[in-house]
């Protein structure tokens, strides 16, 4: 199992929600953090959290419905001079849920891209590059499991493209240090899910940061954090390297 001691951690929507547990989580192990949110201001509190157990910290802001914002964040990112070996790619946005969905609008598709498709991928192959020159990396992009629901196509389809092109890329990378691996959180109560989701937000531990912690060398993998529940990390760790297949390209991966 990997130690992230020490390490540098990029978390995405570390303000609230999935994003914002998994800082703590990551910061209990010693891992230092860079925390997004769209405005520093709102990684405030898990700023504050974070620091006060230890580790160094700091918070970028980036709207990513303005892709100049987050050519900017990368910028000042890389002026911190600091090594980022993780990726947690959480943020994300559901931009609306469609009663009439042979309505739905094609501003739905276009920001719903932008911020769960698009962003993402410029945050990787940002990064990507310096990983592969270090020789280590963890990238984890966080997906979703919803499926048959035309009410939230722009949703579901900005994912869907992102588990096309996490994993695509992925297999560039299989059997190298640097692990490229995607999340599903499951349905929970955050202010994306809403306040029926059947699941707590805590649920998501620690399967939507084990991608962060498998050392096998494994790429193209769908960690769904359900899988984890209940477990410690390094029997996540374990589960995680013995039991979910690569991508093969095949329909079910």
């Amino acid at each position: 199992m990997v130690d992230v001691k020490g390490r540098w951690a990029f978390i995405t929507g570390a303000a609230r929600g999935i994003g914002y547990g998994a800082a703590l989580f990551m910061a209990k192990k010693g891992c230092n953090l860079i925390l997004q949110g769209r405005t520093k201001e709102h990684c405030d509190k898990v700023l504050e959290e974070v620091k006060a157990l230890g580790v160094e910290a700091y918070a970028v802001g980036a709207e990513f419905s303005d892709l100049s914002q987050v050519e900017k964040m990368l910028r000042e990112i890389d002026a911190l001079g600091v090594d980022v070996d993780i990726v947690l790619n959480n943020a994300g946005i559901q931009i609306a849920y469609r009663n009439e969905y042979l309505k739905t609008p094609a501003s739905d598709y276009e920001e719903s891209f932008k911020i769960n498709t698009i962003a993402p991928m410029m945050i990787v192959y940002h990064f990507l590059p310096l990983m592969e020159k270090r020789g280590f990396g963890r990238i984890v992009n966080t997906t979703s499991g919803i499926r048959l629901e035309p009410e939230q196509a722009g949703y579901s389809a900005s994912k869907a493209a992102l588990d096309k092109v996490t994993m695509d890329l992925a297999s560039k990378y299989n059997g190298t240090d640097v692990c490229i691996n995607i999340t599903d959180p499951g349905w929970c109560r955050t202010d994306l899910g809403g306040s029926h989701a059947p699941n707590a937000p805590e649920s998501s531990l620690p399967g939507v940061v084990v991608g962060a912690f498998i050392d096998d060398k494994k790429s193209g993998r769908d960690f769904a954090a359900g899988n984890f529940h209940g477990l410690t990390l390094e029997e996540a760790v374990r589960l995680a390297e013995a039991d979910f297949p690569t991508y093969t390209g095949s329909i079910g991966l």
